[in-house]
């Protein structure tokens, strides 16, 4: 049985007294035993703290990380250190990071096996550009992201979660419709099928991350094969993020 995800990604947001505040009004909201999986990706200079403050009704996690165990990477934190201070997911191939940091497949693959390696989670983000969608390139793009974990084994399958998001409804305020939401998860679902089998398709959580609010989330996490969300602006206050986690049961 896949586990359903809520995860608020908190992007480059908020000052240290903000974080603290927010943190602590998410994790003072007790969430359903038999609700979704609860997780943040806060800047990552909050990680240790939040670790410490961490009540157990979250999980946390880290927005990036440099794919070598260490070395002259000046900036960067490896897999091993997020590990070491009780990180528990890592996110990997988000939009912003293949546009604005130009990470490509090969930089995306070491990512995924350092994260493996350091028995991270991993949630693996696909998504087209509007261009993309409105030259009918979109299929094709997302399964040519997806085939990337061909190199994974089934085991290594079961610590990685996907993540569609449709980059023009990403802070756009734009919401991919609920058939257009459910169209690529069932696609990505398939591809994973065709890669790996029907275990593991059926087991792989598969988050929708584009614009989802608290008045759209129930819809569309009615969708068969849409697994919970990764949440941009709305996980950003805590009553917004609650709601979503609550229509995800």
């Amino acid at each position: 049985m896949r586990k359903k995800i809520v995860a608020g990604n908190w992007k480059m947001n908020l000052d240290r007294d903000e974080s603290k505040q927010l943190f602590s009004n998410i994790i003072s909201i007790k969430t359903s035993d038999n609700g979704p999986l609860a997780l943040v990706f806060p800047p990552s200079i909050y990680l240790a703290d939040f670790v410490k403050l961490n009540n157990g009704n979250v999980s946390i996690g880290a927005q990036n990380f440099h794919h070598a165990d260490k070395g002259a990477f000046t900036g960067e934190v490896s897999a091993g250190q997020l590990k070491s201070i009780g990180c528990e997911y890592v996110l990997v191939g988000h939009s912003e990071r293949r546009t604005l940091f130009m990470e490509d497949d090969q930089v995306l693959l070491l990512k995924i096996r350092a994260a493996l390696e350091n028995e991270l989670q991993v949630i693996y983000c696909c998504g087209e550009s509007l261009e993309e969608r409105e030259q009918g390139q979109f299929i094709n793009k997302i399964r040519s992201q997806v085939n990337l974990l061909k190199t994974f084994s089934t085991e290594e399958m079961k610590s990685i979660s996907i993540a569609y998001e449709p980059i023009w409804a990403i802070g756009t305020g734009k919401t991919a419709s609920p058939k257009q939401a459910a169209e690529m998860h069932d696609l990505i679902r398939e591809e994973i099928n065709v890669l790996f089998g029907a275990e593991t398709s059926e087991n792989t959580s598969i988050l929708y991350g584009g614009s989802c609010s608290p008045k759209n989330a129930h819809e569309l996490f009615m969708c068969k094969n849409i697994d919970g969300g990764l949440i941009g602006g709305a996980s950003l206050d805590a009553n917004s993020f609650h709601s979503i986690i609550s229509a995800c049961q």
